[in-house]
């Protein structure tokens, strides 16, 4: 679902980290664009730009020069309060480690980005509810993430991305820790809020199999984008 409205677009993104001759170039100059609707997967072997990248996109570190641009706004002139409020109000995050909090309800978690906007309790629950619901959690909202599978504390994770309703949801290495089955399982999902939903979704993961679910899969090498393709998935 690819609705052709630019999100997001690097133009000779680079990142060097450390100074003189203890500097290393993360990032030599990355262009690319993003469109909403997309479904994205960025890959490459370890040191290519990925992570950096999906920091950057993230708001969690900012280009050395080059430009980022979020739906039209240049982020590198946001001030860390600025970026904070990006992150907060237009993006939602899935990471390989769930990184849920141990001892509070699936609901209770799910809520937490709401909590942080301000969101009145009763609003709060009936959006973390539904967000439950939606990534097929309904009547466990109760239950702590010990007392849930794998792939549950991974829904959960992505029933928290998503309850801001968020213009882009940034997965690193989502099925990191999963076996194949709940593999699958989640990024059946994942292809359903992009499909369904419409949610743009970009993804950092190592496994082709899971890029697959993809329509565009990005390939990172040494720095720079290597290759740029679509997938070529039926919906």
């Amino acid at each position: 679902m690819n609705t052709g409205r630019r999100l997001i677009e690097f133009k000779g993104v680079r990142k060097v980290y450390g100074k003189g001759t203890a500097s290393m170039q993360a990032l030599r100059g990355v262009d690319l664009a993003i469109d909403e609707g997309e479904f994205v997967a960025i890959m490459g072997p370890s040191g290519s730009g990925k992570s950096t990248s999906m920091n950057i996109l993230g708001c969690l570190d900012t280009p050395t020069s080059g430009l980022y641009s979020f739906k039209g706004v240049d982020v590198g002139k946001l001030d860390r309060t600025q970026r904070a409020l990006l992150r907060r109000y237009y993006q939602g995050f899935v990471f390989q480690g769930f990184n849920l909090l141990n001892r509070t309800s699936a609901l209770e978690n799910v809520e937490l980005p709401l909590i942080y906007r301000g969101t009145q309790a009763r609003q709060r629950r009936e959006q973390a509810l539904n967000a439950l619901e939606t990534v097929g959690l309904k009547g466990w909202e109760s239950h702590t993430p010990g007392e849930l599978s794998g792939g549950q504390q991974q829904r959960v994770a992505i029933a928290r991305a998503i309850v801001t309703k968020p213009a882009v949801l940034l997965a690193d290495e989502p099925t990191g820790n999963l076996d194949t089955a709940r593999s699958r399982e989640i990024m059946e999902l994942l292809n359903t809020l992009n499909s369904t939903d419409g949610i743009t979704i970009i993804m950092i993961t190592h496994e082709p199999d899971m890029a697959a679910y993809a329509k565009r899969v990005i390939h990172f090498r040494d720095g720079l984008v290597e290759t740029d393709k679509q997938n070529g998935r039926a919906d």
